[in-house]
């Protein structure tokens, strides 16, 4: 299948939706996907309107998921969709992602992946009977330093880590936008729509998964807290949690909407027997790598110095940045990988699950007295 363009279809990011356009670049931007079918939305003329801005065939634009299986299925092999990307709220993650796979489909799926360790589970469950593949869009482990970074730490450049700090600020939702009209707010602090986890499942994933792929530690349990700044939100805004990961490392997760004035501040650090790492989602072309015995180290992308594995990750020449949406890209071409064969990692079944335990495990300590709460790994 090398060289040909593999079919995707999408659900939900239609008209007014900020990811499915987000989505739709990532998947383009190497050549190897190509947007042929879709159902973008439940209301029916934002649906059509959607499929003709993206000049699709309407035959092929369809009402809903079960309506795109169906006629997806029914065309020959080597004209229907190859995967399918979900871009709903969390609710629909996992009927869709299931209702896919058991019709032989690939899913990318956005994060968090499911309402409950439950419902991940059961995704685990059809990924496994149906052989298919299952990515989900954690998109910062797709930024090449990150892999550096990665790579640093398992190779042991730091010796045996000890700390591990991660937060991620943002300040959109400082204010009641919630209740103002903005559906991005909406359904983020709807437990119907978003889950058990506001905040904690928006962005905390994201720091969550971020912590635990860089540094390579499994967490053991945490201590949390959740609160909601705003009045009369129905979920948390606002985290704070300490990690305990296996081996005796320790860590910190921050992460918060209400910080006003902030953007999109993730940033991790890692600290070891022998030096640190830093790096940062604002200024993700610099990893800043910190000495006991020697001057401190700035990387930059497409500079020298970079692990092999991260120079061939790049588009573009040093000095040229490159940002979020490559960082999507890299998931989409590391998905398309391997579902022609290559076996090319990227954030799937096992980040899902993870996730969904660190969020039922912050949620379930921050509502008792009990100091620690395990992170169920069963």
């Amino acid at each position: 299948m090398s060289g040909v363009r593999l079919k995707l279809g999408m659900v939900g990011g239609g008209e007014g939706a900020f990811i499915g356009a987000v989505h739709r670049m990532a998947a383009a931007i190497d050549g190897d996907w190509q947007l042929v079918a879709g159902a973008f939305s439940t209301d029916p003329g934002r649906n059509t309107r959607s499929g003709d801005a993206l000049g699709l065939d309407p035959a092929r634009v369809y009402a809903s998921i079960d309506a795109l299986i169906a006629g997806e299925r029914a065309l020959p092999e080597g004209e229907r969709i190859d995967a399918v990307a979900i871009v709903t709220p969390n609710f629909l993650h996992a009927p869709m992602a299931i209702a896919a796979l058991e019709a032989g489909f690939h899913v990318l799926c956005e994060k968090p992946m499911a309402m409950s360790v439950a419902e991940a589970e059961a995704i685990a469950a059809a990924v496994e009977a149906s052989g298919r593949e299952f990515a989900l869009a954690f998109t910062y482990c797709g930024y090449p330093l990150i892999e550096e970074a990665r790579a640093r730490v398992a190779n042991g450049d730091l010796g045996k880590v000890r700390l591990v700090q991660v937060e991620y600020l943002q300040g959109w939702l400082s204010q009641p936008v919630d209740t103002d009209g903005n559906k991005q707010a909406e359904w983020r602090t709807d437990p119907a729509r978003a889950g058990i986890g506001g905040c904690l499942g928006d962005i905390g994933t994201h720091a969550f998964q971020l912590a635990e792929h860089v540094s390579g530690l499994r967490t053991d349990a945490v201590c949390a807290e959740l609160t909601t700044h705003v009045p009369g939100r129905r979920l948390d805004d606002d985290v704070s949690a300490l990690l305990r990961f296996d081996g005796g490392p320790r860590g910190t997760l921050k992460v918060t909407q209400v910080a006003a004035g902030e953007e999109n501040g993730l940033r991790l650090r890692i600290h070891g027997e022998r030096g640190g790492l830093e790096w940062a989602q604002m200024e993700p072309n610099t990893l800043t790598m910190r000495w006991l015995d020697r001057p401190i180290e700035v990387l930059r992308a497409g500079g020298p110095g970079l692990q092999p594995a991260t120079a061939s990750m790049f588009r573009t020449p040093g000095g040229h940045p490159e940002g979020y949406i490559e960082a999507f890209a890299t998931i989409y071409r590391a998905f398309a990988a391997t579902i022609r064969g290559s076996q090319v990692w990227f954030p799937g079944v096992d980040d899902g699950l993870r996730t969904m335990r660190f969020v039922e495990a912050v949620v379930a300590n921050a509502g008792s007295d009990v100091k620690w709460s395990p992170i169920d790994t069963v």
